[in-house]
C-alpha cells in the first residue's frame, strides 16, 4: 500500500550527491510530480534561519535528508572539526525545523559507521552505543548518532513520524572517483581503468586484501528509502544492505575483470585493513518486504559504464 500521493511535496536534501540523484531518479520512476531540490547556493542547510523559513514557505509533506559532509579515511582525520559541526547542523536544522514547519514525515539516512568497531557480525540494529567507534571516523560517526537520536525523540515526545536509516557501503552512479578521497570501489575501478589504459603489468592495492565489506548499489538504496515512506514505517533505527559481503581481494579481482584489467594485483599489507568485516543485518527491512535486485558484478558493470561516460567525473 502507497500512503504518498503522486502530488505530495517531496523535498531531497543533498539532490547532487550520489545518494540523493538516486533517490531523485526511483521518486520520478515512481511517478512524484512535486520533488523539490535546493543546490548548495540556493540554500546554505547549515543556516538555521534560512532552512526554517524554506520550510515554512513550501511546506513539504516528506523530507529525504541525504545531504552530508562525507569524505574518507584522510578527509575525516584532518577535518574532525568540519565533519562533526557540519553533519550536526544539517541534521539539527532540518529536523528541528521540519518541527517547527509541522511537517510530519521526514527520513533521515544515517551510515553504518555508527555502529561500534568490534560489532557483532552481522550487525543488527540494536548494537547501536554498545561499544566505541572506529577512531578515524568517529567524529562523522558522532554526528550521524545525534541524527538517529533527534529522530527517535521528535516521534516520542512530538508524535512526529521521523524515521533513520542506515545504509551500509554504497557503489554507482554518480560516485567520487578522486583517489585521495574515494572509497575503495570507486578507487579500484579507477585504478584498473588507468592501469589497463596504460598496459601496466600490476595495480597495487592497500591492505591485505582479507577484510570482508558490503556493497549495495545505491539505486537499490534508493529504492528501499521510498519503499519505506510509501509504506508508512514509522518504527526504530532500520539497516539497509544486500546481506552478503565478500573480500577485498574478491571484490578486486570482480573490478578488474569488469574492466578488462588482465595484469597482476599487489596487496600492499603495510597499509591499514581496517575493521576485519562489517555486514549488516537486513532481516528488519527484508520482514517489510524489500529485497535488494542488483547483483554486484551487474552493478559494477552498470557503475563502470557510466563512470567511463562522465569522464570518471561525478556529478556535482
Amino acid at each position: 500500500m502507497n500512503s504518498m500521493p503522486s502530488d505530495a511535496r517531496i523535498f531531497v536534501t543533498g539532490h547532487r550527491g550520489m545518494v540523493g540523484s538516486a533517490l531523485l531518479r526511483r521518486l520520478q520512476a515512481r511517478g512524484y510530480t512535486q520533488v523539490l531540490t535546493r543546490t548548495r547556493a540556493e540554500l546554505d542547510l547549515l543556516d538555521q534561519a534560512a532552512v526554517y523559513r524554506y520550510l515554512v514557505e513550501h511546506r513539504p509533506d516528506y523530507v529525504f535528508i541525504a545531504a552530508a559532509k562525507v569524505g574518507g579515511i584522510l578527509a575525516n582525520a584532518t577535518e574532525r572539526a568540519d565533519f562533526l559541526f557540519q553533519n550536526l547542523q544539517i541534521a539539527l536544522n532540518l529536523i528541528h525545523g521540519a518541527h517547527r514547519a509541522g511537517i510530519q514525515r521526514l527520513q533521515f539516512l544515517g551510515s553504518s559507521c555508527i555502529y561500534p568497531r568490534d560489532c557483532p557480525q552481522p550487525i543488527r540494529e540494536e548494537f547501536l552505543l554498545s561499544g566505541p567507534l572506529e577512531p578515524t571516523n568517529e567524529p562523522y560517526a558522532i554526528a550521524k548518532i545525534a541524527g538517529v537520536k533527534l529522530t527517535e525523540s521528535y516521534t516520542r515526545q512530538h508524535g512526529r513520524q521521523y524515521i533513520s536509516v542506515m545504509p551500509t557501503n554504497l557503489y554507482g552512479p554518480g560516485d567520487n572517483y578522486d583517489l585521495q578521497t574515494s572509497h575503495v570501489l570507486p578507487a579500484l575501478m579507477r585504478k584498473a581503468h588507468e592501469a589497463k589504459g596504460r598496459g601496466d603489468a600490476s595495480i597495487t592495492v592497500w591492505g591485505s586484501g582479507t577484510p570482508r565489506r558490503e556493497f549495495l548499489y545505491v539505486d537499490d538504496l534508493a529504492e528501499a528509502c521510498v519503499h519505506l515512506m510509501e509504506s508508512g514505517y514509522d518504527g526504530p533505527l532500520i539497516n539497509i544492505g544486500c546481506g552478503e559481503d565478500l573480500s577485498i581481494r574478491e571484490l578486486a579481482q570482480t573490478v578488474a575483470e569488469v574492466v578488462g584489467f588482465q595484469g597482476e594485483l599487489v596487496f600492499d599489507s603495510s597499509k591499514p585493513d581496517g575493521t576485519p568485516r562489517k555486514l549488516l543485518d537486513i532481516s528488519r527491512l527484508r520482514a517489510l518486504g524489500w529485497q535488494p535486485r542488483t547483483p554486484l558484478r551487474a552493478g559494477i558493470a552498470e557503475t563502470y559504464a557510466q563512470a567511463c561516460a562522465a569522464g570518471f567525473d561525478a556529478p556535482r
